[in-house]
């Protein structure tokens, strides 16, 4: 088993050195991109939360009982065959999005350029994993593997929409705390006219990143905290409403500093350019609640169950 073992890693580490040949200049250009991008500068960390998860999961994910298909003749687990029939597609099809990638570079701009580049990337690497551990390692591997996908860059298309779902949110988080707060308004579109000021809720406002950064962390944190899907999916979801409100407590709160204490708030202030995490932090908080709850219900049905297997018993 330690030779098939070694042979194994072997073929995945000339994989990866194949990819890094193949992918090395769209990585680089990827590297240029996320530096100067104000939604992607965790990019280059997403591969050591992986590799960190691979090391902790290791022994599920290569364990005998990840790699074995059956018994030998001698009652003995062996190892699965390679997954040449799922592996070798995906590897292709990595291989075809790379050439499509660079017949099209001039055509895209650099951020669907990186994406698709980065994608093909995502789908050679999975399928070399899938060619050399075969089916069962790759289906254990799941988080780790498709962690991956984080480094990929959203499409434009994609990202003007949740941008604009997320301006609407918070377009209406602000009217609902103007009015609490007894506010004059007037509202035309993204737009908020207050006494002496206006505002327009921007792109730049609609939360984007912290919601990257937020939704990034409730997915690790629900893969180590959380069994049940819809759970994992229910945090997941509450991200929305609280980026959405988490937008609109800034966006009122700079605001009538701006109309009660001094104008700069609007303009220059630190808080309104640079301060963001003051508001990102109590966001995390409210997430790591219902986190907390979620975690406790679990343990509640878990304990639950339990009971229900003793009393059958």
């Amino acid at each position: 088993m330690s030779g098939l073992s070694e042979r194994r890693n072997l073929l995945f580490a000339v994989c990866c050195i194949v990819a890094l040949f193949i992918f090395f200049g769209p990585l680089e250009e990827l590297t240029k991109f996320s530096i100067h991008s104000q939604f992607y500068s965790h990019i280059w960390l997403i591969p050591f939360v992986s590799l960190y998860f691979f090391f902790t999961e290791r022994k599920k994910i290569f364990s005998d009982g990840a790699l074995s298909s059956g018994l030998s003749r001698t009652g003995r687990g062996v190892l699965a065959d390679y997954s040449w029939k799922a592996g070798v597609p995906l590897i292709i099809a990595g291989a075809v999005l790379f050439l499509i990638g660079r017949k099209m570079q001039w055509q895209l701009n650099k951020n669907d350029y990186s994406s698709l580049m980065t994608f093909a990337a995502f789908v050679f690497f999975n399928g070399s994993f899938l060619l050399c551990y075969g089916n069962r390692a790759f289906k254990a591997a799941l988080f780790p593997l498709f962690f991956l996908i984080f480094m990929v860059p959203v499409p434009s298309f994609i990202m003007d929409r949740i941008i604009h779902v997320l301006l609407i949110g918070s377009g209406m988080a602000t009217e609902l705390l103007f009015t609490l707060t007894g506010t004059a308004y007037i509202r035309e579109g993204f737009t908020f006219h207050l006494p002496g000021l206006s505002i327009e809720i921007a792109d730049v406002c609609s939360g984007i990143r912290s919601s990257i950064a937020l939704f990034i962390t409730m997915v690790i944190a629900a893969h180590m905290f959380l069994k049940t899907n819809w759970k994992k999916i229910v945090l997941l979801l509450a991200i929305y409403p609280i980026t959405v409100l988490k937008n609109g407590v800034r966006i009122v709160v700079i605001s009538l500093m701006s109309i009660h204490v001094d104008e700069q708030f609007i303009t220059n202030s630190w808080l309104h350019h640079s301060g963001g995490f003051v508001f990102f932090i109590p966001s995390l908080i409210l997430l790591g609640l219902i986190l907390w709850i979620l975690i406790k219900t679990e343990a509640q049905g878990t304990r639950i169950e339990e009971k229900k297997a003793g009393f059958r018993g």
